[in-house]
Protein backbone atom coordinates (compact mmCIF):
# COMPACT_ATOMS: atom_id res chain seq x y z
CA UNK A 1 0.00 0.00 0.00
CA UNK A 2 3.12 2.10 0.45
CA UNK A 3 3.14 5.42 2.99
CA UNK A 4 -0.26 6.96 2.76
CA UNK A 5 -1.91 10.20 4.47
CA UNK A 6 -5.48 11.07 4.97
CA UNK A 7 -6.94 14.33 4.35
CA UNK A 8 -10.22 16.18 2.90
CA UNK A 9 -11.30 19.04 0.72
CA UNK A 10 -10.09 22.13 1.38
CA UNK A 11 -12.98 23.86 3.00
CA UNK A 12 -14.48 20.54 4.84
CA UNK A 13 -17.40 20.58 7.26
CA UNK A 14 -16.87 18.78 11.02
CA UNK A 15 -18.69 15.28 9.39
CA UNK A 16 -16.18 15.45 6.73
CA UNK A 17 -12.87 16.07 9.16
CA UNK A 18 -14.14 13.92 11.41
CA UNK A 19 -14.61 11.17 8.73
CA UNK A 20 -10.71 11.53 8.13
CA UNK A 21 -9.27 11.24 11.30
CA UNK A 22 -11.53 7.94 12.38
CA UNK A 23 -10.29 6.79 8.77
CA UNK A 24 -6.47 7.17 9.15
CA UNK A 25 -6.84 5.78 13.03
CA UNK A 26 -8.92 2.98 11.35
CA UNK A 27 -6.17 2.04 8.11
CA UNK A 28 -3.01 2.95 10.04
CA UNK A 29 -2.66 6.20 8.27
CA UNK A 30 -1.88 10.18 9.20
CA UNK A 31 -4.57 12.70 9.61
CA UNK A 32 -3.22 15.60 7.75
CA UNK A 33 -5.13 18.58 7.64
CA UNK A 34 -5.48 20.56 4.33
CA UNK A 35 -5.62 24.00 4.40
CA UNK A 36 -4.61 25.37 1.09
CA UNK A 37 -1.47 22.22 0.15
CA UNK A 38 -1.75 20.94 -3.71
CA UNK A 39 -1.45 16.75 -3.43
CA UNK A 40 2.03 17.29 -4.63
CA UNK A 41 3.20 19.66 -2.35
CA UNK A 42 1.35 17.00 0.64
CA UNK A 43 3.38 14.61 -0.85
CA UNK A 44 6.77 15.89 -0.26
CA UNK A 45 6.22 17.65 2.98
CA UNK A 46 4.99 14.73 4.34
CA UNK A 47 6.78 11.89 2.23
CA UNK A 48 3.02 9.66 1.41
CA UNK A 49 2.72 7.97 -1.95
CA UNK A 50 -0.88 8.18 -1.87
CA UNK A 51 -3.44 10.06 -0.40
CA UNK A 52 -6.87 8.96 0.62
CA UNK A 53 -9.22 12.34 -0.18
CA UNK A 54 -12.28 12.43 1.99
CA UNK A 55 -14.82 14.44 0.66
CA UNK A 56 -18.27 15.41 1.13
CA UNK A 57 -20.10 12.15 -0.17
CA UNK A 58 -17.26 10.35 -1.20
CA UNK A 59 -13.59 8.77 -1.11
CA UNK A 60 -11.04 8.59 -3.11
CA UNK A 61 -7.30 7.75 -3.30
CA UNK A 62 -5.16 9.86 -4.89
CA UNK A 63 -1.60 8.15 -6.66
CA UNK A 64 1.35 9.65 -8.49
CA UNK A 65 -1.08 8.47 -11.67
CA UNK A 66 -3.93 10.33 -10.56
CA UNK A 67 -7.15 10.12 -8.60
CA UNK A 68 -9.14 6.72 -7.86
CA UNK A 69 -13.25 7.06 -6.94
CA UNK A 70 -15.72 4.88 -7.19
CA UNK A 71 -17.88 4.74 -10.04
CA UNK A 72 -20.27 2.16 -11.18
CA UNK A 73 -18.93 2.62 -14.75
CA UNK A 74 -19.77 -0.14 -17.02
CA UNK A 75 -22.03 -1.92 -14.85
CA UNK A 76 -25.20 0.61 -16.00
CA UNK A 77 -24.97 -0.61 -19.79
CA UNK A 78 -24.47 -4.33 -18.48
CA UNK A 79 -27.45 -4.80 -16.40
CA UNK A 80 -29.76 -2.49 -18.61
CA UNK A 81 -28.58 -5.38 -21.29
CA UNK A 82 -29.15 -8.22 -19.14
CA UNK A 83 -32.83 -6.36 -18.32
CA UNK A 84 -33.53 -6.45 -22.11
CA UNK A 85 -33.07 -9.90 -22.64
CA UNK A 86 -29.18 -9.51 -23.87
CA UNK A 87 -26.27 -11.62 -22.28
CA UNK A 88 -22.85 -10.78 -20.60
CA UNK A 89 -19.56 -12.92 -20.82
CA UNK A 90 -18.71 -12.57 -17.33
CA UNK A 91 -22.52 -14.04 -16.44
CA UNK A 92 -22.47 -16.92 -19.11
CA UNK A 93 -19.13 -17.66 -17.95
CA UNK A 94 -19.92 -17.95 -14.40
CA UNK A 95 -23.59 -19.30 -15.14
CA UNK A 96 -25.07 -17.77 -12.20
CA UNK A 97 -28.33 -17.04 -11.70
CA UNK A 98 -30.91 -16.11 -9.11
CA UNK A 99 -29.96 -16.65 -5.33
CA UNK A 100 -26.28 -18.00 -6.48
CA UNK A 101 -23.20 -17.75 -3.95
CA UNK A 102 -20.34 -15.98 -6.13
CA UNK A 103 -16.98 -15.29 -4.36
CA UNK A 104 -15.26 -12.30 -6.33
CA UNK A 105 -11.53 -12.79 -5.46
CA UNK A 106 -10.87 -9.56 -7.07
CA UNK A 107 -12.70 -6.67 -6.56
CA UNK A 108 -11.18 -3.59 -7.82
CA UNK A 109 -13.45 -0.97 -8.82
CA UNK A 110 -16.55 -3.44 -8.28
CA UNK A 111 -18.23 -3.47 -11.74
CA UNK A 112 -17.79 -7.19 -12.28
CA UNK A 113 -19.14 -7.66 -8.54
CA UNK A 114 -22.32 -4.97 -9.13
CA UNK A 115 -23.16 -7.10 -12.56
CA UNK A 116 -22.89 -10.61 -9.96
CA UNK A 117 -25.08 -9.07 -7.63
CA UNK A 118 -27.68 -8.33 -10.01
CA UNK A 119 -28.26 -11.53 -11.30
CA UNK A 120 -27.63 -13.27 -7.76
CA UNK A 121 -30.50 -10.67 -6.60
CA UNK A 122 -31.23 -10.64 -3.05
CA UNK A 123 -31.72 -14.22 -2.69
CA UNK A 124 -27.99 -15.33 -3.61
CA UNK A 125 -24.38 -13.27 -1.91
CA UNK A 126 -21.17 -11.55 -3.72
CA UNK A 127 -18.35 -11.42 -1.29
CA UNK A 128 -15.97 -9.18 -3.17
CA UNK A 129 -12.30 -9.36 -1.72
CA UNK A 130 -9.82 -6.59 -2.46
CA UNK A 131 -6.44 -6.68 -0.97
CA UNK A 132 -5.39 -3.52 -0.95
CA UNK A 133 -7.18 -1.62 2.20
CA UNK A 134 -7.54 1.90 0.22
CA UNK A 135 -9.06 0.57 -2.37
CA UNK A 136 -11.81 -1.17 -0.48
CA UNK A 137 -12.46 1.53 1.32
CA UNK A 138 -13.38 3.77 -0.88
CA UNK A 139 -15.24 0.77 -3.21
CA UNK A 140 -16.97 -0.16 0.03
CA UNK A 141 -17.64 3.30 0.58
CA UNK A 142 -18.86 4.21 -2.69
CA UNK A 143 -21.22 1.02 -2.46
CA UNK A 144 -22.87 1.79 0.21
CA UNK A 145 -23.22 5.75 -0.53
CA UNK A 146 -22.80 6.30 -4.46
CA UNK A 147 -26.64 7.91 -5.32
CA UNK A 148 -28.43 6.79 -8.44
CA UNK A 149 -31.10 7.04 -10.22
CA UNK A 150 -31.51 3.33 -11.29
CA UNK A 151 -32.90 1.26 -8.19
CA UNK A 152 -31.76 -2.15 -9.89
CA UNK A 153 -28.25 -0.63 -10.18
CA UNK A 154 -28.58 0.89 -6.27
CA UNK A 155 -29.74 -2.32 -4.89
CA UNK A 156 -27.32 -4.78 -6.28
CA UNK A 157 -24.35 -2.53 -5.33
CA UNK A 158 -25.98 -2.25 -1.75
CA UNK A 159 -25.95 -6.21 -1.97
CA UNK A 160 -21.74 -6.68 -2.09
CA UNK A 161 -20.08 -7.24 0.65
CA UNK A 162 -16.70 -6.46 0.33
CA UNK A 163 -13.50 -7.63 2.54
CA UNK A 164 -10.37 -6.23 2.70
CA UNK A 165 -8.92 -9.94 1.99
CA UNK A 166 -5.68 -11.53 0.32
CA UNK A 167 -7.77 -14.06 -1.54
CA UNK A 168 -5.11 -16.67 -0.82
CA UNK A 169 -5.64 -16.67 2.77
CA UNK A 170 -9.45 -16.22 2.47
CA UNK A 171 -9.85 -19.10 0.33
CA UNK A 172 -8.27 -21.21 3.23
CA UNK A 173 -11.27 -19.99 5.78
CA UNK A 174 -13.45 -20.92 3.73
CA UNK A 175 -15.38 -24.62 3.68
CA UNK A 176 -15.70 -26.74 0.98
CA UNK A 177 -18.24 -25.91 -1.53
CA UNK A 178 -19.29 -23.25 -0.07
CA UNK A 179 -19.76 -20.95 -2.79
CA UNK A 180 -21.33 -21.38 -6.48
CA UNK A 181 -18.61 -19.55 -8.28
CA UNK A 182 -15.22 -18.35 -7.39
CA UNK A 183 -13.79 -15.58 -9.63
CA UNK A 184 -10.79 -13.98 -10.68
CA UNK A 185 -9.52 -10.70 -12.95
CA UNK A 186 -6.00 -10.28 -11.90
CA UNK A 187 -5.71 -8.11 -15.38
CA UNK A 188 -4.05 -5.06 -13.75
CA UNK A 189 -0.66 -6.90 -14.11
CA UNK A 190 -0.61 -6.06 -17.83
CA UNK A 191 -3.01 -3.13 -18.45
CA UNK A 192 -4.38 -2.87 -21.75
CA UNK A 193 -3.71 0.33 -23.61
CA UNK A 194 -7.32 1.53 -24.09
CA UNK A 195 -8.31 1.09 -20.72
CA UNK A 196 -6.13 4.50 -19.55
CA UNK A 197 -9.08 5.05 -17.00
CA UNK A 198 -7.92 2.70 -14.78
CA UNK A 199 -4.21 4.18 -14.43
CA UNK A 200 -4.87 5.62 -11.13
CA UNK A 201 -5.65 2.11 -10.10
CA UNK A 202 -2.48 0.50 -10.77
CA UNK A 203 0.01 1.93 -8.56
CA UNK A 204 -1.82 0.03 -5.73
CA UNK A 205 -2.88 -3.12 -7.66
CA UNK A 206 -1.30 -6.36 -6.63
CA UNK A 207 0.78 -7.39 -9.21
CA UNK A 208 1.28 -10.96 -7.84
CA UNK A 209 0.43 -13.78 -10.21
CA UNK A 210 -2.56 -16.53 -9.26
CA UNK A 211 -0.59 -19.51 -8.34
CA UNK A 212 -1.91 -23.02 -9.05
CA UNK A 213 -2.84 -23.66 -4.93
CA UNK A 214 -4.83 -20.44 -4.93
CA UNK A 215 -6.62 -21.99 -8.07
CA UNK A 216 -6.59 -25.50 -6.02
CA UNK A 217 -8.47 -23.97 -3.11
CA UNK A 218 -10.98 -22.13 -5.36
CA UNK A 219 -11.70 -25.38 -7.27
CA UNK A 220 -12.50 -26.73 -3.60
CA UNK A 221 -14.40 -23.94 -2.41
CA UNK A 222 -16.55 -23.54 -5.58
CA UNK A 223 -19.26 -25.76 -6.40
CA UNK A 224 -19.78 -25.63 -9.95
CA UNK A 225 -17.31 -23.39 -11.56
CA UNK A 226 -14.07 -21.19 -11.53
CA UNK A 227 -13.44 -18.54 -13.96
CA UNK A 228 -10.36 -16.14 -14.62
CA UNK A 229 -10.46 -13.42 -16.40
CA UNK A 230 -7.42 -12.28 -19.04
CA UNK A 231 -6.34 -10.92 -21.89
CA UNK A 232 -7.11 -12.79 -25.01
CA UNK A 233 -4.26 -15.26 -25.94
CA UNK A 234 -2.47 -15.20 -22.32
CA UNK A 235 -0.52 -18.04 -21.15
CA UNK A 236 -2.29 -17.62 -17.65
CA UNK A 237 -5.14 -19.83 -18.62
CA UNK A 238 -3.49 -22.96 -19.94
CA UNK A 239 -0.47 -22.64 -16.87
CA UNK A 240 -3.20 -22.58 -14.49
CA UNK A 241 -5.57 -25.10 -15.48
CA UNK A 242 -8.40 -23.11 -16.99
CA UNK A 243 -10.50 -23.86 -21.10
CA UNK A 244 -10.77 -20.79 -22.70
CA UNK A 245 -14.83 -19.79 -22.46
CA UNK A 246 -16.61 -19.07 -26.04
CA UNK A 247 -17.90 -15.51 -26.98
CA UNK A 248 -16.07 -11.99 -27.72
CA UNK A 249 -14.16 -13.32 -30.80
CA UNK A 250 -12.94 -10.35 -31.41
CA UNK A 251 -12.10 -8.59 -27.70
CA UNK A 252 -9.42 -8.13 -25.96
CA UNK A 253 -10.05 -9.99 -23.31
CA UNK A 254 -10.81 -13.81 -22.75
CA UNK A 255 -12.35 -15.66 -19.81
CA UNK A 256 -11.08 -19.03 -18.73
CA UNK A 257 -13.65 -21.46 -16.95
CA UNK A 258 -12.67 -24.63 -14.36
CA UNK A 259 -16.26 -26.71 -14.94
CA UNK A 260 -16.07 -28.58 -12.02
CA UNK A 261 -19.21 -30.51 -13.10
CA UNK A 262 -16.92 -32.12 -15.76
Amino acid sequence: MGNFIVTTIRKPNAATENLAMELAEKLGGRFVIREDFSFDALRKIHGAENILLVKKNSLSVVTVEGELFFHPNTAHLRIKNLRGGEGDRLIDALKISTGSKVLDCTLGLGSDAIVESFIAGAAGKVIALEINPLIAEVVSYGLKNFSDDSPHILEAMRRVEVVNADCKDFLKTCADKSFDAVYFDPMFRRPIQKSSGLNPIRPLADSKPLTPEIIREACRVAKFRVVMKEHSGSKEFERLGFKIAGGGKYSSIAFGVIDLAD
